[in-house]
C-alpha cells in the first residue's frame, strides 16, 4: 500500500467542497487521518477570496499516475473549472504532497500552512 498525503484547498464554497471532496476520498481510499482546515489569503491576487486549506492522509494501491487522474476526476466532479491562468479561484484543488514518506510538491517548502500541515500527520518526515 502506498501513503500519500494529499493537500487540499477551495476557496469557492470551501466549507462544502471541501467536507464533499472528503466524502469521495473517504468513500475511495483507505483513510488513515486528516488535519483541520485553516484559513490562508490566496496567492497574487488581493481581490480574491480566502482558501481553506488541509491534508487528508491516505493508503491506496494505486500508483502516483492514476491517483493523480482519480483526483482530478474528483476536482472536475466537483466544479474544477481548468484554463490557463494557474492562479485562479478553485472550487477544489487536490494535490498528492507526500508519496510514501517522500515530498513530491514543491509547494510544501514554500508554503507554512501545507508543511505544518503535512508535519501534523507524519511528524517524523524526514525532508
Amino acid at each position: 500500500m502506498n501513503q500519500v498525503i494529499i493537500g487540499v484547498g477551495s476557496n469557492i464554497e470551501p466549507d462544502k467542497n471541501i467536507c464533499l471532496a472528503r466524502d469521495i476520498i473517504k468513500a475511495s481510499f483507505n483513510w488513515l487521518s486528516e488535519t483541520p482546515p485553516v484559513k490562508t489569503k490566496a496567492i497574487g491576487d488581493a481581490m480574491e477570496a480566502d482558501y481553506l486549506n488541509c491534508c487528508y492522509f491516505i493508503e491506496t494501491k494505486l500508483q502516483k499516475v492514476k491517483l493523480k487522474n482519480k483526483l482530478i476526476e474528483i476536482e472536475n466532479q466537483l466544479g474544477r473549472i481548468r484554463n490557463t491562468g494557474i492562479i485562479q479561484p478553485r472550487s477544489i484543488d487536490l494535490d498528492i504532497v507526500v508519496w510514501n514518506e517522500k515530498v513530491v510538491d514543491e509547494d510544501f517548502y514554500s508554503r507554512d500552512f501545507l508543511r505544518k500541515a503535512v508535519l501534523e500527520l507524519l511528524p517524523e518526515l524526514k525532508y
